[in-house]
C-alpha cells in the first residue's frame, strides 16, 4: 500500500516536470535530470536505476527535444543527452551504461581546454522501434533502424538500416534479416548478404 502511494506521487511530480509523462512509466533513482520540459516519455516505460536525461539547447538551436516511446526498458546508467533531437521510438530496449547523444565536445583549438570549447550539433538521433542496444553501447549523431540489434561494446556513428545486427568499434553490420529466407543471414559491412 505505501509503495503504491509512493509511485503515484512520483507519476503526479514527474507529469508536472515533463513535457509529457506516460501512465504507469517510472524513473528509478536518476542521477540527473535536465530540461525536463523538453522531455516525452510515453506509458509504460522503465528508465532504470542512475539514468542521465537531458534535452538542453546547448548549440544555439530553437528547439531541443528528448522523446522516449511507449513500453520501452531503459537499462542503469544510461546517459541520453539531446541538444537538438532523440527519438526512442516505441518497444526499444537498451541494457546497462548506453551512451546516446546528438552532439559532441569540440576540441579542434588545441590552445583551448576542451571544456571551453563549444559543443558541436551532430545529427538527430532516432532509433527505431523495437530495437536492442547492448551494453556499453555508444550512439552519436546517427540513426538505427527498427528491429536491430547492437552488440555490445558498439560505437554506432553511421546510420544503420532496420533489420541489421551491427557489432564493434566503429561499428559494422554483420547480419540483416532476409524476408525472402525468413532467416537472419550474414552480410558484409554494408549490409549487402553474403
Amino acid at each position: 500500500m505505501i509503495k503504491n502511494f509512493y509511485h503515484k506521487i512520483k507519476y503526479i511530480y514527474y507529469k508536472t516536470k515533463f513535457k509529457y509523462f506516460g501512465y504507469g512509466s517510472s524513473i528509478r533513482n536518476p542521477l540527473s535530470l535536465n530540461g525536463t520540459k523538453n522531455i516525452s516519455i510515453g506509458q509504460s516505460t522503465a528508465i532504470g536505476y542512475k539514468g542521465w536525461l537531458a534535452a538542453v539547447p546547448h548549440t544555439g538551436k530553437s528547439s531541443c527535444e528528448l522523446s522516449i516511446g511507449n513500453n520501452c526498458a531503459i537499462g542503469n546508467f544510461n546517459h541520453i543527452y539531446a541538444t537538438q533531437k532523440i527519438v526512442l521510438e516505441d518497444y526499444v530496449l537498451t541494457a546497462d551504461k548506453v551512451y546516446i547523444s546528438d552532439n559532441l565536445h569540440g576540441y579542434e583549438d588545441v590552445n583551448t581546454p576542451i571544456n571551453l570549447q563549444p559543443i558541436v550539433q551532430k545529427n538527430t538521433v532516432v532509433i527505431g522501434r523495437g530495437s536492442w542496444i547492448g551494453e556499453n553501447v555508444c550512439i552519436i549523431g546517427c540513426s538505427i533502424g527498427k528491429q536491430c540489434v547492437i552488440g555490445a561494446n558498439a560505437v554506432v556513428t553511421k546510420n544503420i538500416p532496420d533489420y541489421c545486427v551491427a557489432v564493434g568499434n566503429p561499428a559494422k553490420i554483420i547480419k540483416r534479416y532476409c524476408f525472402d529466407t525468413n532467416t537472419w543471414e550474414k552480410t558484409n559491412a554494408d549490409g549487402t548478404f553474403i
